[in-house]
């Protein structure tokens, strides 16, 4: 699963991009300093794997990942292949969902390509850019559908599906606020709107509007995202520059002293996972303790698929203990004393959170 870091040159996303994964992307004070993406794979934060850590004494610990893409920067009339307009949208459609950095904060020694610090008028560049691109596949694929209506009239539920969603492009509105049926949602999902892809609005802030609850900026910022169906982060990018050069209890100290109990970073990876629609579930032994991403809604079967293959194909049955049952009794033994541990079938859907055995039997045929 792959999330684009995203936004105008010059807002911070190379360099919240470089905290989030270490990966030394370049950072400089122009427009256009990313043009290739940069690509970091980054752990999740899950404080349930310290515990299970902390109980189990494993040989290792492995935690859930995602992918983060840092996208070159946009500018006004990139739909059009202004800037690096072409490269950013098509770069854009390879990704699943969308981290939006918008500027925030004051800083006359960082220049801002229009000029002057509005989010909202910053958001409404890139959005409009994406509305703008989506209109025009949305036309193509119009005129194709009404082509082949003449001899399918099939076509009929694709068109007024299109129509639909035309529409509300024509208001500035993004395709992702429209409430499609699962059904509408299928038959365009080979068009891959830029504005159907959930998106995640982080406002860069300087260090004293952080815990200013009444930012202006910040606050549109809020405003806006209700509309389009977002969440908003508020972070600085500068402080987690630093904290990410941090460990262990220098990082907690820094946090402490900064009135903050987890970093910026933390909360932009949690829900840039969620906004996947993705969770984990947990296994947990001598050898490994390990996080397994699956989308929600996963049914056990499938969730043993993704350890191996060959669990899908021979699932018996998943022996389930909630992490909160386990933590509270201490050890599964006593867990299994209480009765909290579980054995689901075929049909059970997995929890986030579930710590999880599989019982499979699998025969080879020579």
């Amino acid at each position: 699963m792959k999330i684009g870091i995203v936004g105008l040159p010059n807002v911070g996303k190379s360099t919240m991009f470089n905290s989030i994964t270490n990966a030394g992307a370049e950072c400089a004070n122009y427009p256009f300093c990313t043009i290739e993406p940069n690509v970091g794979v980054v752990a999740v934060p899950d404080e349930r794997l310290e515990k299970l850590t902390e109980m189990y004494k494993p040989q290792k610990t492995t935690p859930a990942v995602i992918e983060f893409v840092d996208i070159a920067g946009l500018v006004k009339g990139a739909s059009k292949g202004e800037g690096l307009g072409n490269k950013f949208l098509s770069h854009i459609r390879e990704v699943d969902s969308i981290v939006e950095v918008v500027r925030c904060f004051e800083d006359t020694n960082i220049v801002h390509v229009d000029g002057s610090v509005d989010p909202l008028r910053d958001i409404e560049t890139i959005n409009l850019e994406l509305i703008f691109a989506d209109m025009e596949t949305v036309d193509k694929r119009l005129d194709r559908a009404r082509k082949n209506l003449k001899a399918d009239k099939k076509y009929q539920f694709e068109i007024d599906t299109l129509e639909k969603i035309k529409k509300t492009l024509e208001d500035g509105k993004s395709a992702r606020t429209l409430d499609l049926s699962d059904e509408e949602k299928e038959v365009i999902k080979d068009a891959f709107l830029l504005t159907m892809k959930p998106i995640l609005y982080v406002a860069n802030v300087s260090e004293d509007q952080l815990l200013d609850e009444n930012d202006a900026n910040v606050n549109s910022v809020k405003e806006y995202a209700k509309q389009d169906k977002a969440e908003v982060i508020k972070l600085c990018v500068k402080i987690e520059e630093e904290l990410s050069s941090l460990d262990g209890n220098d990082k907690k100290e820094m946090l402490e002293a900064l009135g903050l109990e987890e970093s910026g970073l933390d909360k932009v990876i949690k829900a840039s996972y969620d906004l996947l629609g993705l969770m984990s579930f947990l296994t947990a032994g001598e050898p490994e303790v390990r996080a397994w991403t699956i989308k929600k809604g996963t049914k056990a079967p499938q969730a043993a698929g993704k350890i191996h293959s060959d669990i899908e194909r021979g699932f018996i049955r998943a022996e389930i203990v909630s992490y909160d049952d386990l933590m509270r009794e201490g050890s599964m033994t006593a867990a299994k004393e209480k009765g909290l541990v579980r054995s689901e079938g075929k049909e059970y859907i997995m929890q986030d959170g579930d710590i999880v055995l599989f019982k499979f039997n699998v025969y080879y045929i020579c």
